[in-house]
This record gives structure tokens, C-alpha cells and sequence, in this order.
């Protein structure tokens, strides 16, 4: 009886086993994949986010970041955990588990709450933004920022083009008789933003206000859902080490 009841444990331990190694190698690919999206966010998209007064959506993106990189180590260790069998390293390994866990609740938390006031912050930072810093010294990165989302967005001004007429830059002789910047322009010249007419300037309806939050809130939805998809699945993932832990004999001191 008790060579069966041996047998039966050394079975569902090596079950066990390649259960958890094969949840590894899932969950490494996915750190690489939960860190991709956060990289992209802040690289490809940084210019938006110099516009946005709330740091909350690039808190996200390095929230996954550093969920991602620790998840890549994490898989290691589990790994290395589960074959050799030690105890030690699956508690370890366990409380990683949770660490990364929370970090990405976290992540689709903020997403979530930002999600919810992104319009009212828009509204009332994004015209303030245009008018007061864009070509002003020291806004740089505004300025190119703002020049890169009306020319990817084709559209012009907060609410609309005629928000221009009451910026620092259209009324400084920097503008150069210019009514509107040459980024609101279908063909992007030097000077182009003289002529305010429908056929050469971008008249779209909501202005670039409506176009950055349709924008961001694509990417809030992303951002949350694999926070909160990666969260769930670590929950497997400590089932089975749980599982694999209560198998295995107590180590030797």
C-alpha cells in the first residue's frame, strides 16, 4: 500500500513538473511580449505624452515595463525551480509570482482610472498647451510633439483651426503672417500655414482633441487588458507551483 501511495506521488509530482515548466516557457514568452507593448508605448508614442499634464498613462506603460523584465526572470527561475526540485526556490519563485502579479493589477488599474478622466483632462490642458507653449523657447518637445500630432492626425488646433488666432505664436512676429502652424497643412511647406482654407488646411470636426483621446484610450485598453490578462494567468501559474511545492519533501538543512 504504501509503495502504490509512492508511486502515485512520484506520478503527480512529475505531472506536476512538466505542468509548471511548460507554464514557464508560456509565461517567459509573454514577459517578452507585456515588455514589448510597454517599450512601444513609450518610444513610439512619446511625443503624446508630453502632452498630457497626468503622468498616469506612462506610469502604466513603465509599469509593464518592469513587469515584463521581471516576468523574462522569473521564468528562469521557475524553471531552474522546478527541476531541481528545491523548496526554497519555489517560495522564492511563489513571491515573485505575487510581486509581478500586483504590478500588473496595478497597471490595469491606472488604466482604467485614467481611462475614466481622460476627456475632462484633455479638455481642459490640450488648447492651454497649443495657445500658451507651442513654438516658445525651452518647449521643444511640445512644439514637435503637437507638429506630429496634427500632421499623423490630419487636424488642426485643439477644438478647431480658428483656435490658432489666439496663440503666443500666430500673434508673435515669429508666425510671419502665418493663421494657423504649417503642421495644419495637407502638403506640409515652409509657410504653407498663411492660407487658411479648407483645401490647404485640415478642418476636421472635434479638432485633434477628439482624434489624441480615441487615440489613447485604444491604447489605455491595451495596456489594461494585458495587465489584467497576464495577472490572471499567474494565477495558474501559482496554483501549480503551490501544488508542486506540497509534493515535494521538505529540503535537507
Amino acid at each position: 500500500m504504501g509503495a502504490y501511495e509512492d508511486k502515485r506521488e512520484t506520478c503527480g509530482t512529475i505531472c506536476m513538473k512538466y505542468l509548471l515548466f511548460t507554464f514557464n516557457f508560456l509565461f517567459w514568452l509573454a514577459g517578452g511580449g507585456v515588455m514589448a507593448v510597454g517599450v512601444w508605448t513609450l518610444v513610439e508614442k512619446s511625443a503624446y505624452i508630453s502632452l498630457l499634464p497626468s503622468k498616469t498613462y506612462a506610469a502604466s506603460a513603465y509599469i509593464l515595463v518592469l513587469a515584463g523584465a521581471i516576468v523574462m526572470v522569473t521564468g528562469v527561475l521557475g524553471c531552474c525551480a522546478t527541476f531541481k526540485e528545491q523548496r526554497r526556490m519555489l517560495r522564492v519563485y511563489f513571491v515573485l509570482l505575487l510581486c509581478i502579479f500586483l504590478l500588473e493589477v496595478l497597471a490595469g488599474v491606472l488604466a482604467y482610472i485614467y481611462y475614466q478622466q481622460l476627456n475632462k483632462e484633455l479638455k481642459t490642458s490640450l488648447r492651454d498647451t497649443m495657445m500658451q507653449k507651442y513654438h516658445q523657447s525651452d518647449q521643444e518637445h511640445v512644439t514637435w510633439a503637437v507638429d506630429k500630432l496634427q500632421q499623423e492626425f490630419m487636424c488642426c488646433g485643439s477644438n478647431s483651426s480658428s483656435d490658432w488666432a489666439q496663440s503666443k505664436y500666430i500673434l508673435s512676429f515669429n508666425a510671419m503672417s502665418r493663421v494657423v502652424p504649417d503642421s495644419c497643412c495637407k502638403t506640409y511647406t515652409e509657410g504653407c500655414g498663411n492660407r487658411d482654407h479648407p483645401s490647404n488646411i485640415y478642418k476636421v470636426e472635434g479638432g485633434c482633441i477628439t482624434k489624441l483621446e480615441n487615440f489613447i484610450l485604444d491604447h489605455l485598453k491595451i495596456i489594461g487588458a494585458v495587465g489584467v490578462g497576464i495577472a490572471c494567468v499567474q494565477v495558474i501559474g501559482m496554483v501549480f507551483t503551490c501544488g508542486l511545492y506540497r509534493s515535494l519533501k521538505a529540503d535537507p538543512l
